[in-house]
């Protein structure tokens, strides 16, 4: 796995998934994102309780495929499972992946905004939503629990924020204790802080819940959480 050096140098632009992030982005995750292999195993425990022949499981922004090609290794039965992603760079490391394990998993170059989700048993998105502008955000839970059959279920994980401004940056301030002791330099730190800024937009958990209800979703719970990381699961 090669090592995450992307802000050691200068930035020159805002955090956007290209090639110098695919190449290191599952390193990038282990380290950046905390229980971030817990949180991937969880998800897939999850799933496979109830997994059938036949079952639909759809994750955006699927990147290199380290989760579906986690799921595969682990299931009993043969579902089918898809991953959709808008940048190039991530699916040609994804597919380079599916194709060394012989892991039957469609890829598709697509926007998850636009794209038509129809019948879907299972939804995932791991850190994706933070990423879609809050406008968009609503609209886009609404075409997710369209397109999820009845029953099915919507498994994401988010970025927070809290209403209590010094409990949110006591938070912060142990978060990036956490990514200096994965190694992370403050430089490091400081510059994908600053590549972030107005990309990623986190919501309250109140935040993300509230606007699952308000999408339609009869149940919503919180299955994880480590400081300002929520793993939630909505019900259809």
């Amino acid at each position: 796995m090669k090592e995450d050096k992307v802000f050691a140098k200068k930035i020159e632009k805002k955090f956007e998934f290209d090639e110098a992030v695919a190449s290191v982005f599952d390193d990038m995750l282990s380290r950046s994102v905390p229980f971030y292999d817990e949180v991937r195993k969880l998800v897939i425990a999850l799933i496979l309780a109830e997994q059938e022949e036949g079952k639909k499981v759809l994750d955006l922004g699927s990147s290199t495929a380290k989760f579906l090609l986690d799921l595969h290794s682990k299931m009993h039965t043969k579902m089918q499972l898809k991953g959709l992603d808008n940048s190039q760079a991530m699916l040609d490391r994804a597919l380079q992946k599916c194709q060394a394990f012989g892991a039957d998993i469609e890829l598709e170059l697509a926007d998850m905004l636009t794209y038509e989700y129809k019948d879907e048993d299972v939804i995932v998105a791991n850190y994706t939503l933070q990423f879609i502008r809050p406008m968009q955000r609503m609209e886009l839970m609404k075409k997710l629990y369209t397109g999820l059959k009845d029953e099915g279920i919507f498994i994401f994980s988010e970025k927070v924020v809290f209403k209590d401004k010094k409990l949110d940056k006591v938070l912060i301030d142990i978060y990036y204790d956490y990514k200096k002791e994965q190694g992370y330099s403050e430089y490091e730190i400081a510059q994908k802080r600053e590549a972030l800024e107005n990309v990623l937009i986190p919501f309250t958990i109140e935040e993300n819940i509230q606007m699952c209800k308000d999408a339609g979703f009869k149940q919503v719970d919180t299955v994880f959480q480590w400081a300002n990381f929520v793993t939630f699961i909505a019900k259809k």
